[in-house]
Formats: structure tokens, C-alpha cells, sequence
């Protein structure tokens, strides 16, 4: 059973009915049990469990310190090209804003590449609109090799493709997809992505399967928080992890918490998510699930970043610029996907992370161990 049919057998307004109905005992139970299942992660983001969150923050702390110790891993993005063929209600990039577009040459991702390596990264991820003709795999092709001689690991966070073409990029360096669904329901999904391929529920859903076909070492899942009830979305996304983690169990996996915020002219969202409800949401994971990677950008501001870290993060962006070609041209904003809320310099944010007790990670790993020439 693929996860797409798994989820049609659901009922959208039960599963919230569900949840919300959780109680007291049934968080207690949860809270008590050495090893959780998705009946008892419905609990832990219900309601009901807003009262035990000190309690669910001890814990997700302990397990996390077991499972990662005190590293945070540092990554930071960069955006090839802001080219897109969807319409989406949400996106700064979708086809019908009137902004200046812009892919970056050859010439232009080498001055990228050696600014970012200045800073000191060794993670980056690629980002790009959805435009499968001007960022297609022809630029990939082009733009990995050319890449992965600067930096140890490369992720992708781009238009869904076919599993052949992920086998492809996996040879020439890639080690790491993010696919978020946006959200769940397949109602809510058709109205804010109006036109191109986005609009396939279907083909985007099953983007992480045809990723651990192709044999992809992570994959990171995650849902837009505010397009529909979070909650439920976020108990979806639970779901995708576990189906995955039993059919693709070499892969390792990741989870992150865009939220949509509130904005003059822009979307509003249709479930507010307030700064508590996502550290419950961030330690309700973590009880789950011990050894999925926890991801924190820079859409959340700095002092929330730094005050959650030790509850189960374990990966942070940081000096996030959502534009092509935002490192060597001194972060001229413009053509932006989305404003950030941390614009701290990496320096200055590994600095912090020690200050915390925490071990900023630039480089987690080295390709020769797999080759076996160490």
C-alpha cells in the first residue's frame, strides 16, 4: 500500500476529532510509556497536553542528548534560481508575482559557492522555484558537480522528479531531498496551488517513495503550518515518517516546521500556530521518534531558535538569504521568497550555540569514509 492510499482510508474532520478530544489520561499514558506510537503522538499534540509541556520539554531534552549529544549541525541554503511554473497563494516566487526573475550561470554559483565557503559552511542546500525548463535537470546536471567540489554534503529542495533522475543526481553528490506536501488535505491542497505541476497532489505525495527507491540517504518531510489545522497536518506528517521509516529503513530523515505567518496583503493563515503550540508540536516528535533529525530555520527569530535548541533541534540554518545570488553581491535584498527572522552571522550563531553548551557541527562527515580510503 502506497502512503497515498493509506491516507485516503482517513477522514480529515474525525482525525481532528480525534485529536482534540484526547484527554488528560490519555496524555499521562503517553508520557509514561518507554516507546510512543501515533495514538499517542494524537495525544501529545492535543489540547489536552498544553498543561504537561514542562514535562514533555524534560523529556524530549534527555532523548535528545542521548541520541545526538550536544551537536547542532549548521547548514545554510542557497537559492539557484527563482524561476517558477506554479501559481501558489503563498509563495513569494509563484508565477503571477511581478518580480524580477534570475538563475544563476555557472560563473555566477562558482562566486556563490566561494562566498559561502568563506563562511564556513560545508551544508548547503539548493533551493530553487519550480521551473522544470530553465532549472531542470540539464542545470542540475551542470550545477552538482561543479558543487560538490566545494562542500561535503549537498541537499536539494526543488520541483518533485522522477526516480531515475534522483538515482542520477544521487551519483553526481547529492545526499539529501526536503519534499514538504504543504499540507495533507487534498481540499485545502487544490486551493492555493492553482496552476503547473504543483497542482498534482498525487505526484508530490509520492515524491518521498520514489526517493527511497532511488536509495537517497535523508529525506526531509514537513507541511506548511497554517494552510489547514496544524494539528492534524502535523499528525500526517507523523504518519509519512513511520510508513517510510518501516518501507525505506536504510534512508534517515529529517522533519521541519515552516510556519506561514500572518502578513499585511498577504495569506492569511487559516491555523495560527502560537510560539508554545510549536515547541509542544517540536518535543511531541521527539517523543516519537528518537532518532529523526530536527531542523530550525531562520523563519523563526533568534531568541525563539536559541531558547528551544535544547528540547530536540538538531540542525539550524543560519545567514539564510531566500534570493539568487544573495552571498556575493553583499545581500542586496530583492526577488526574495520570503523574508527571515534570524539574520545573525554564522560566526555569531556558533558563537551563541557554545555559549548554550552546544557544539556548532560544520562538517558532519567526509566522503573518503565511504570510499574506504581512511
Amino acid at each position: 500500500m502506497s502512503f497515498a492510499e493509506q491516507i485516503a482510508t482517513w477522514d480529515w474532520d474525525d482525525l481532528a476529532l480525534t485529536i482534540n478530544g484526547k484527554t488528560t489520561v490519555d496524555v499521562q499514558r503517553a508520557l509514561a510509556k518507554p516507546k510512543r506510537d501515533l495514538d499517542d503522538f494524537q495525544a501529545l499534540i492535543s489540547p489536552a497536553a498544553e498543561p504537561f509541556l514542562e514535562q514533555m520539554a524534560q523529556q524530549a531534552a534527555m532523548l535528545t542528548r542521548q541520541r545526538f549529544g550536544h551537536t547542532i549541525q549548521l547548514y545554510i541554503p542557497l537559492y539557484l534560481s527563482n524561476m517558477c511554473s506554479n501559481i501558489c497563494t503563498y509563495c513569494g516566487f509563484s508565477m503571477h508575482n511581478p518580480i524580477r526573475r534570475k538563475t544563476l550561470d555557472m560563473a555566477e554559483l562558482t562566486e556563490e559557492a566561494h562566498a559561502i565557503k568563506a563562511l564556513g559552511f560545508e551544508h548547503l542546500l539548493l533551493v530553487t522555484g519550480e521551473s522544470e525548463r530553465k532549472v531542470g535537470m540539464d542545470y542540475f546536471r551542470k550545477a552538482l558537480p561543479l558543487l560538490r567540489q566545494h562542500f561535503s554534503h549537498l541537499s536539494m529542495e526543488v520541483q518533485p522528479l522522477a526516480t531515475e533522475e534522483y538515482a542520477e543526481l544521487i551519483g553526481l553528490g547529492l545526499d539529501t531531498v526536503l519534499v514538504y506536501q504543504e499540507t495533507y488535505n487534498r481540499r485545502t491542497y487544490a486551493e492555493h496551488h492553482l496552476k503547473g505541476q504543483k497542482t498534482d497532489f498525487d505526484w508530490r505525495l509520492a515524491t518521498a517513495e520514489r526517493l527511497g527507491e532511488a536509495g537517497i540517504d535523508k529525506i526531509g518531510l514537513g507541511a506548511l503550518i497554517g494552510l489547514d489545522d496544524w494539528r492534524v497536518d502535523s499528525f500526517h506528517v507523523a504518519a509519512h515518517l513511520d510508513y517510510l521509516e518501516r518501507r525505506f529503513w536504510k534512508t534517515r530523515y529529517s522533519l521541519s516546521f515552516p510556519r506561514l505567518r500572518p502578513c499585511t496583503g498577504g495569506l492569511e493563515p487559516k491555523s495560527v500556530m502560537t510560539d508554545r503550540q510549536l515547541v509542544q508540536l517540536i518535543c511531541a516528535y521527539r517523543l516519537l521518534n528518537g532518532q529523526v533529525e530536527i531542523s530550525l530555520s531562520t523563519r523563526e527569530s533568534a531568541s525563539f531558535r536559541d531558547s528551544v535548541l535544547p528540547l530536540g533541534v538538531t540542525t539550524m540554518s543560519a545567514y539564510s538569504s531566500t534570493q539568487p545570488g544573495g552571498y556575493a553581491d553583499g545581500r542586496v535584498a530583492q526577488l526574495e521568497q520570503f523574508e527571515i527572522s534570524d539574520d545573525r552571522h554564522p560566526q555569531a550563531i556558533a558563537t551563541r550555540l557554545k555559549l548554550l553548551g552546544f557544539q556548532p557541527v560544520w562538517k558532519d562527515w567526509d566522503q573518503a569514509f565511504s570510499d574506504g580510503v581512511i
